[in-house]
């Protein structure tokens, strides 16, 4: 009884069959766009397509720093920078792929890219500067995405369930460079630690250090 009351409350899960079949075989060029999609179609492909430009830089800026890792650290980190470019390719594919299905056209446009994109391109000197410019667009990523899908809410929750997936995923790439930058900070203070022991060892016994005094000749 309890169970007829709250589902009378609720309302029928789906319209009325007939009706979505009525509707389904309206405006068909439209393909994925139904008459039940409610958002803002126009709002929604400038939103994607501002997350595929901050997804293809992000591509090219995790390449570049792939290609430019040097240091004691570098073949680690270069292919961790490479594995991460080769994901964020995948979430540009899945965005294009969703601008296609709702009827607008993924803009690619060089030109238009780095203005759209949410993240910026910044190369870096350091291997640790690459490590934290990375991590920084991750960060805004993270944000911009988070605000996205509040947008999306239920009104599209197609776009919404692949934002989440991609968001997912910059979640964990941030992990990833954070972990990064903590390790080549532990790493470089031991490595300055032992050096100043080595030079501190040296100058109370200068005999056992790189510079040898001349002996003393015997009176």
């Amino acid at each position: 009884m309890d169970a007829e009351v709250s589902s009378q409350k609720r309302g029928p899960f789906l319209t009325d069959i007939e009706e979505i079949r009525r509707r389904g075989r309206q405006h068909i060029e439209k393909g994925a766009v139904t008459p039940g999609y409610r958002s803002d179609l126009k709002t929604v492909l400038r939103v994607l397509n501002e997350a595929l430009a901050t997804e293809l830089v992000c591509v090219l800026r995790y390449k570049r720093h792939h290609y430019m890792a040097k240091g004691i650290h570098s073949q680690s980190v270069a292919a961790e920078f490479l594995e991460h470019a080769a994901e964020e390719q995948g979430h540009a594919d899945q965005i294009a792929a969703r601008i296609i299905q709702l009827g607008g056209q993924p803009d690619f446009s060089p030109e238009r890219m780095l203005t759209r994109s949410h993240t910026e391109y910044v190369e870096g000197e350091t291997l640790r500067d690459m490590i934290r410019e990375d991590l920084v667009a991750e960060r805004i990523a993270i944000e911009s995405y988070t605000e996205i899908i509040h947008y999306l809410g239920d009104k599209d929750p197609t776009s919404r369930w692949i934002m989440e997936a991609i968001l997912a995923n910059e979640a964990r790439h941030a992990e990833d460079m954070k972990a990064l930058l903590q390790a080549i900070g532990q790493e470089e203070g031991q490595h300055v630690h032992r050096v100043a022991e080595v030079h501190a060892a040296t100058t109370r016994n200068p005999d056992n250090g790189g510079n040898h005094s001349e002996a003393k000749r015997p009176k």
